[in-house]
Protein backbone atom coordinates (compact mmCIF):
# COMPACT_ATOMS: atom_id res chain seq x y z
CA UNK A 1 0.00 0.00 0.00
CA UNK A 2 1.38 3.39 -1.00
CA UNK A 3 2.07 6.13 1.50
CA UNK A 4 -0.05 9.27 1.41
CA UNK A 5 2.88 11.25 0.01
CA UNK A 6 3.52 8.72 -2.75
CA UNK A 7 -0.15 8.77 -3.71
CA UNK A 8 -0.02 12.56 -3.98
CA UNK A 9 3.15 12.35 -6.07
CA UNK A 10 1.46 9.97 -8.48
CA UNK A 11 -1.66 12.12 -8.66
CA UNK A 12 0.32 15.28 -9.36
CA UNK A 13 2.54 13.50 -11.90
CA UNK A 14 -0.55 12.28 -13.73
CA UNK A 15 -1.74 15.84 -14.30
CA UNK A 16 1.76 17.05 -15.19
CA UNK A 17 2.44 14.29 -17.70
CA UNK A 18 -0.87 12.90 -18.96
CA UNK A 19 -2.88 16.08 -18.25
CA UNK A 20 -6.42 15.11 -19.30
CA UNK A 21 -8.73 12.95 -17.13
CA UNK A 22 -9.40 10.72 -20.14
CA UNK A 23 -5.72 9.97 -20.69
CA UNK A 24 -5.16 9.45 -16.96
CA UNK A 25 -8.08 7.03 -16.73
CA UNK A 26 -6.90 5.15 -19.81
CA UNK A 27 -3.39 4.81 -18.38
CA UNK A 28 -4.73 3.54 -15.06
CA UNK A 29 -7.01 1.01 -16.73
CA UNK A 30 -4.20 -0.40 -18.86
CA UNK A 31 -1.22 -0.08 -16.54
CA UNK A 32 -2.56 0.48 -13.06
CA UNK A 33 -0.57 2.50 -10.57
CA UNK A 34 2.62 1.60 -12.40
CA UNK A 35 1.49 3.83 -15.24
CA UNK A 36 1.56 6.85 -12.92
CA UNK A 37 5.00 5.89 -11.61
CA UNK A 38 6.12 5.82 -15.24
CA UNK A 39 4.52 9.22 -15.77
CA UNK A 40 6.49 10.58 -12.83
CA UNK A 41 9.78 9.12 -14.03
CA UNK A 42 9.25 10.58 -17.50
CA UNK A 43 9.14 14.12 -16.10
CA UNK A 44 12.33 16.16 -16.22
CA UNK A 45 14.40 16.40 -13.06
CA UNK A 46 13.25 19.90 -12.09
CA UNK A 47 9.56 18.99 -12.48
CA UNK A 48 10.00 15.79 -10.44
CA UNK A 49 11.55 17.86 -7.66
CA UNK A 50 8.65 20.32 -7.81
CA UNK A 51 6.08 17.49 -7.73
CA UNK A 52 7.72 15.91 -4.67
CA UNK A 53 7.86 19.24 -2.86
CA UNK A 54 4.24 20.01 -3.75
CA UNK A 55 3.10 16.59 -2.51
CA UNK A 56 4.82 17.06 0.86
CA UNK A 57 3.34 20.54 1.23
CA UNK A 58 -0.17 19.27 0.42
CA UNK A 59 0.15 16.47 2.95
CA UNK A 60 1.22 18.96 5.62
CA UNK A 61 -1.87 21.00 4.77
CA UNK A 62 -4.11 17.97 5.34
CA UNK A 63 -4.75 17.24 1.66
CA UNK A 64 -4.77 13.71 0.30
CA UNK A 65 -5.70 11.93 -2.94
CA UNK A 66 -7.54 8.81 -4.01
CA UNK A 67 -6.77 7.23 -7.38
CA UNK A 68 -8.89 4.92 -9.51
CA UNK A 69 -7.82 1.32 -9.01
CA UNK A 70 -6.78 1.78 -5.39
CA UNK A 71 -8.76 0.12 -2.61
CA UNK A 72 -9.86 3.45 -1.18
CA UNK A 73 -11.29 4.81 -4.44
CA UNK A 74 -15.10 4.99 -3.99
CA UNK A 75 -16.86 2.21 -5.89
CA UNK A 76 -19.83 4.51 -6.48
CA UNK A 77 -17.62 6.59 -8.79
CA UNK A 78 -16.99 3.66 -11.13
CA UNK A 79 -19.53 2.87 -13.85
CA UNK A 80 -19.17 -0.07 -16.25
CA UNK A 81 -15.56 -0.43 -15.17
CA UNK A 82 -14.71 3.19 -15.93
CA UNK A 83 -14.19 5.95 -13.33
CA UNK A 84 -16.38 9.04 -13.50
CA UNK A 85 -13.07 10.80 -12.75
CA UNK A 86 -9.69 9.10 -12.24
CA UNK A 87 -8.34 11.17 -9.33
CA UNK A 88 -9.85 13.02 -6.39
CA UNK A 89 -7.99 15.37 -4.08
CA UNK A 90 -9.61 15.74 -0.68
CA UNK A 91 -9.37 17.72 2.53
CA UNK A 92 -11.39 17.06 5.68
CA UNK A 93 -13.14 13.94 6.91
CA UNK A 94 -12.25 11.24 4.38
CA UNK A 95 -14.85 8.87 5.87
CA UNK A 96 -17.53 10.97 4.17
CA UNK A 97 -16.34 9.62 0.81
CA UNK A 98 -18.00 6.35 1.78
CA UNK A 99 -21.01 7.60 3.76
CA UNK A 100 -24.56 7.41 2.41
CA UNK A 101 -25.32 10.78 0.90
CA UNK A 102 -27.85 12.79 -1.06
CA UNK A 103 -26.82 15.22 -3.78
CA UNK A 104 -28.38 18.67 -3.85
CA UNK A 105 -28.33 21.01 -6.82
CA UNK A 106 -29.95 24.18 -8.08
CA UNK A 107 -29.32 27.67 -9.35
CA UNK A 108 -26.93 30.17 -7.77
CA UNK A 109 -29.65 32.71 -8.66
CA UNK A 110 -32.27 30.79 -6.71
CA UNK A 111 -35.68 32.32 -6.01
CA UNK A 112 -36.81 33.00 -2.43
CA UNK A 113 -39.10 29.95 -2.57
CA UNK A 114 -36.23 27.83 -3.88
CA UNK A 115 -33.87 29.07 -1.19
CA UNK A 116 -36.37 28.16 1.50
CA UNK A 117 -36.84 24.70 -0.01
CA UNK A 118 -33.07 24.21 -0.25
CA UNK A 119 -32.56 25.03 3.42
CA UNK A 120 -35.35 22.73 4.53
CA UNK A 121 -34.21 19.94 2.24
CA UNK A 122 -30.72 20.24 3.73
CA UNK A 123 -32.14 19.85 7.22
CA UNK A 124 -34.35 16.97 6.11
CA UNK A 125 -31.46 15.03 4.61
CA UNK A 126 -29.33 15.60 7.71
CA UNK A 127 -32.12 14.46 10.02
CA UNK A 128 -32.15 11.19 8.11
CA UNK A 129 -28.45 10.80 8.96
CA UNK A 130 -27.48 11.25 5.32
CA UNK A 131 -24.61 13.40 4.10
CA UNK A 132 -25.27 16.43 1.89
CA UNK A 133 -23.23 16.51 -1.34
CA UNK A 134 -23.26 19.74 -3.34
CA UNK A 135 -21.13 22.36 -5.08
CA UNK A 136 -19.71 25.50 -3.54
CA UNK A 137 -21.59 28.27 -5.31
CA UNK A 138 -23.91 30.83 -3.79
CA UNK A 139 -27.62 30.02 -3.72
CA UNK A 140 -28.71 26.40 -3.42
CA UNK A 141 -25.24 24.96 -2.80
CA UNK A 142 -24.42 27.25 0.11
CA UNK A 143 -27.91 26.98 1.58
CA UNK A 144 -27.86 23.19 1.72
CA UNK A 145 -24.34 22.95 3.17
CA UNK A 146 -25.13 25.50 5.87
CA UNK A 147 -28.45 23.83 6.68
CA UNK A 148 -26.62 20.55 7.22
CA UNK A 149 -23.87 22.06 9.37
CA UNK A 150 -26.29 24.11 11.47
CA UNK A 151 -28.48 21.07 12.14
CA UNK A 152 -25.57 18.87 13.22
CA UNK A 153 -25.25 17.07 9.89
CA UNK A 154 -22.39 16.29 7.53
CA UNK A 155 -21.58 17.78 4.16
CA UNK A 156 -19.36 17.21 1.12
CA UNK A 157 -18.24 20.20 -0.95
CA UNK A 158 -17.45 19.43 -4.61
CA UNK A 159 -15.25 22.12 -6.14
CA UNK A 160 -15.29 23.32 -9.75
CA UNK A 161 -11.61 24.24 -9.48
CA UNK A 162 -8.37 22.91 -8.05
CA UNK A 163 -8.18 22.30 -4.33
CA UNK A 164 -5.45 24.95 -3.95
CA UNK A 165 -8.18 27.56 -4.42
CA UNK A 166 -10.43 26.34 -1.60
CA UNK A 167 -11.13 28.91 1.08
CA UNK A 168 -13.77 28.90 3.81
CA UNK A 169 -16.28 31.49 2.65
CA UNK A 170 -17.35 34.25 4.98
CA UNK A 171 -20.87 32.90 5.43
CA UNK A 172 -19.41 29.53 6.50
CA UNK A 173 -17.02 30.92 9.10
CA UNK A 174 -19.23 30.38 12.16
CA UNK A 175 -20.47 26.94 11.13
CA UNK A 176 -17.60 25.24 9.31
CA UNK A 177 -16.50 22.03 11.02
CA UNK A 178 -13.69 20.03 9.40
CA UNK A 179 -14.79 16.88 11.24
CA UNK A 180 -18.19 17.05 9.53
CA UNK A 181 -17.01 18.38 6.18
CA UNK A 182 -15.12 16.95 3.21
CA UNK A 183 -13.82 19.09 0.34
CA UNK A 184 -13.24 17.35 -3.01
CA UNK A 185 -11.69 18.33 -6.32
CA UNK A 186 -11.19 16.19 -9.42
CA UNK A 187 -8.96 18.79 -11.07
CA UNK A 188 -5.26 19.61 -10.95
CA UNK A 189 -4.67 21.53 -7.70
CA UNK A 190 -3.79 24.82 -9.41
CA UNK A 191 -6.63 24.80 -11.95
CA UNK A 192 -8.80 27.91 -11.83
CA UNK A 193 -12.60 27.96 -12.08
CA UNK A 194 -13.89 27.21 -15.58
CA UNK A 195 -17.47 26.84 -16.80
CA UNK A 196 -16.81 23.37 -18.19
CA UNK A 197 -15.36 22.32 -14.84
CA UNK A 198 -18.56 23.33 -13.06
CA UNK A 199 -20.43 20.97 -15.40
CA UNK A 200 -17.88 18.15 -15.00
CA UNK A 201 -17.92 18.54 -11.22
CA UNK A 202 -21.55 17.40 -11.19
CA UNK A 203 -20.30 13.84 -11.59
CA UNK A 204 -18.99 13.94 -8.02
CA UNK A 205 -22.34 15.16 -6.73
CA UNK A 206 -24.54 12.52 -8.32
CA UNK A 207 -21.83 9.84 -8.41
CA UNK A 208 -21.30 9.77 -4.65
CA UNK A 209 -25.02 10.16 -3.94
CA UNK A 210 -27.64 7.53 -3.38
CA UNK A 211 -30.17 10.04 -4.74
CA UNK A 212 -30.22 13.57 -6.13
CA UNK A 213 -32.56 16.39 -5.08
CA UNK A 214 -33.10 19.13 -7.67
CA UNK A 215 -34.36 22.40 -6.20
CA UNK A 216 -34.52 24.71 -9.22
CA UNK A 217 -33.28 23.81 -12.71
CA UNK A 218 -33.23 26.13 -15.68
CA UNK A 219 -34.38 25.17 -19.17
CA UNK A 220 -30.72 24.41 -19.84
CA UNK A 221 -27.53 24.46 -17.82
CA UNK A 222 -25.66 22.59 -15.11
CA UNK A 223 -28.53 21.72 -12.79
CA UNK A 224 -30.57 20.18 -15.61
CA UNK A 225 -27.48 18.29 -16.80
CA UNK A 226 -26.85 17.01 -13.27
CA UNK A 227 -30.38 15.62 -13.05
CA UNK A 228 -30.05 13.95 -16.42
CA UNK A 229 -26.62 12.56 -15.53
CA UNK A 230 -27.95 11.10 -12.30
CA UNK A 231 -30.79 9.36 -14.11
CA UNK A 232 -28.36 7.88 -16.65
CA UNK A 233 -26.48 6.31 -13.74
CA UNK A 234 -29.72 4.97 -12.31
CA UNK A 235 -29.78 7.30 -9.31
CA UNK A 236 -33.24 8.32 -8.02
CA UNK A 237 -33.88 11.98 -8.81
CA UNK A 238 -36.31 13.96 -6.66
CA UNK A 239 -37.47 17.26 -8.13
CA UNK A 240 -39.19 19.99 -6.16
CA UNK A 241 -42.61 20.72 -7.66
CA UNK A 242 -43.73 24.29 -6.94
CA UNK A 243 -47.02 23.94 -8.81
CA UNK A 244 -47.60 26.85 -11.19
CA UNK A 245 -44.21 28.30 -10.20
CA UNK A 246 -42.23 25.17 -11.09
CA UNK A 247 -39.12 26.08 -13.18
CA UNK A 248 -38.88 24.79 -16.74
CA UNK A 249 -35.89 22.59 -15.99
CA UNK A 250 -37.76 20.90 -13.16
CA UNK A 251 -40.62 20.19 -15.56
CA UNK A 252 -38.21 18.66 -18.08
CA UNK A 253 -36.76 16.33 -15.49
CA UNK A 254 -40.21 15.27 -14.34
CA UNK A 255 -41.13 14.42 -17.93
CA UNK A 256 -37.97 12.31 -18.15
CA UNK A 257 -38.97 10.23 -15.14
CA UNK A 258 -37.84 12.13 -12.04
CA UNK A 259 -40.03 11.96 -8.94
CA UNK A 260 -41.93 15.08 -7.92
CA UNK A 261 -41.64 16.31 -4.33
CA UNK A 262 -44.40 18.75 -3.46
CA UNK A 263 -45.13 18.24 0.24
CA UNK A 264 -43.26 17.34 3.43
CA UNK A 265 -44.87 13.92 3.42
CA UNK A 266 -43.68 13.19 -0.11
CA UNK A 267 -40.13 14.18 0.80
CA UNK A 268 -40.26 11.94 3.88
CA UNK A 269 -41.46 9.02 1.79
CA UNK A 270 -38.74 9.62 -0.79
CA UNK A 271 -36.00 9.81 1.82
CA UNK A 272 -37.41 6.73 3.56
CA UNK A 273 -36.19 4.75 0.55
CA UNK A 274 -32.70 6.14 1.08
CA UNK A 275 -32.46 6.20 4.89
CA UNK A 276 -33.59 3.58 7.35
CA UNK A 277 -35.34 5.80 9.89
CA UNK A 278 -37.12 8.88 8.46
CA UNK A 279 -38.01 11.70 10.81
CA UNK A 280 -41.80 12.15 10.65
CA UNK A 281 -41.64 15.57 12.28
CA UNK A 282 -40.12 17.40 9.31
CA UNK A 283 -41.67 20.56 7.98
CA UNK A 284 -40.50 21.42 4.48
CA UNK A 285 -42.25 23.85 2.15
Amino acid sequence: MMTATKTLIHALAAFESLRSPGRIASALRSGGDGALQDAFEELDSATRTDVEAKAKMMERDGIGAVIFGAEDFPKSLVHDGKPLMPILFYKGNKDLLYADGVGMCGSRHVSPQGLSAAERCGVAVSQHDLTIISGYAQGVDAATHLAALRSGGRTVIALAEGIDHFRIKREFTSDFDSKRTLVLSQFAPTQTWQAYAAMARNAIIYGLSKALVVIEAGEKGGTLAAGEGAMKLGRPVFVVDFGDRTPEGNKKLLLQGATAIATPKELQEALANVADEPDTNLSLF
